[in-house]
């Protein structure tokens, strides 16, 4: 009888056990995923911008899958000066699924507008500082200066009557021109347009006397002799334009601006996603495609770690936000 109860009770055990593997198997939303298997479904690049945003965010949506495995989806969500697509990831979940190509807004915005929805330094973690274009002060035929130095003794000489054009209140020209006046103890009238293409336009024209923007953006015009190159706000120079030296050369080495993109995620997304996808996003930026791309811009692709993109982040984050209210920039 003791017997018959032993051999009872094992079978139960074991009908039960197979029972439970089965269910595992025909349900597999319960399943555990085994270790190391992310990604496992398609990720999505949240684009917050047209424009160098954009093109960045589709390039290493381009060139990314083969090595995960998986599907990247750019994805554009553009509006209110970047907060649309930064909200939307920074309130995403934390699985390495919904990524960000983040670019200089992402740090000037909450330090511009601290009431926003998101806190950039604790709502995102970085993934990979991917590349940065330099920016460059152009200015119109008619200003009589030729180096930055020249141009600095004018705007002293003559407070307020040079102007300079922007991409409206806030925008990365904008904060340029403000960190200039800043160093150089300079004042110079600001004429804010909507959107930066806009204000190099009407500097070309003549309208506004100076523009800081994407050097790549001038080349053609300082080529044609529309507009005259000042210095390229980085520390080094333009393989495009090797005359032009930069703001260090020219006498104001704190005058550094540099348009960048840097690939983030949400808060407490697992260690082990960040460094795969920094991995494979390096990966990508030391393809000579990629060198080619980038040159093609004016800029190089980067090659740094999760930590070394944060450090950039945090820097740049301060960096802007001592400009922002040194100069009581207000939103409009």
């Amino acid at each position: 009888m003791k017997n018959n109860t032993i051999l009872r009770t094992s079978a139960i055990t074991a009908w039960a056990a197979l029972m439970m593997a089965n269910a595992a198997l025909m349900n597999p939303v319960h399943a555990q995923a085994p270790s190391g298997a992310y990604p496992v479904k398609p990720i999505r690049i949240v684009l917050p911008f047209s424009g160098g945003n954009a093109l960045v965010g589709r390039w290493l949506a381009q060139h990314m899958p083969a090595a995960l495995g998986q599907q990247i989806v750019a994805d554009p969500r553009i509006g209110a000066g970047g907060n649309i697509g930064h909200e939307a990831v920074a309130r995403a979940a934390p699985d390495g699924y919904t990524l960000l190509m983040g670019a200089p807004p992402v740090v000037i915005n909450p330090n511009l507008s601290p009431g926003l929805s998101y806190n950039t330094l604790k709502d995102f973690v970085a993934v990979a500082l991917l590349a940065t274009i330099p920016n460059m002060i152009t200015i119109h035929p008619s200003v009589p200066a030729k180096t930055l130095k020249e141009l600095i003794q004018l705007a002293r000489s003559q407070p307020d009557r040079l102007t300079y054009g922007s991409g409206g209140v806030g925008s990365t020209n904008h904060l340029a021109a403000e960190l200039l006046k800043t160093v150089t103890g300079t004042k110079i009238l600001h004429v804010p347009y909507k959107g930066s293409t806009i204000a190099l336009t009407y500097a070309i024209s003549g309208e506004v006397d100076m523009v800081i923007g994407v050097a790549s953006s001038a080349i053609a015009y300082v080529k044609d002799g529309r507009m005259r190159p000042i210095a390229v706000l980085d520390t080094k120079r333009l393989g495009s334009m090797p005359q032009v030296p930069t703001s260090a050369e020219a006498g104001v080495p704190q005058l550094i601006a540099v348009n960048w993109y840097v690939l983030l995620a949400p808060a407490n997304t697992p260690r082990a996603i960040v460094e795969k996808l920094n991995v494979e996003a390096v990966k990508v930026m030391r393809m000579p495609e990629s060198r080619e791309f980038f040159a093609s811009m004016g800029g190089e692709p980067a090659a740094a770690t999760p930590e070394q993109s944060a450090a950039f982040l945090r820097d740049e984050y301060e960096r802007w936000g001592k400009v922002i209210r040194s100069a009581g920039i207000k939103p409009e």
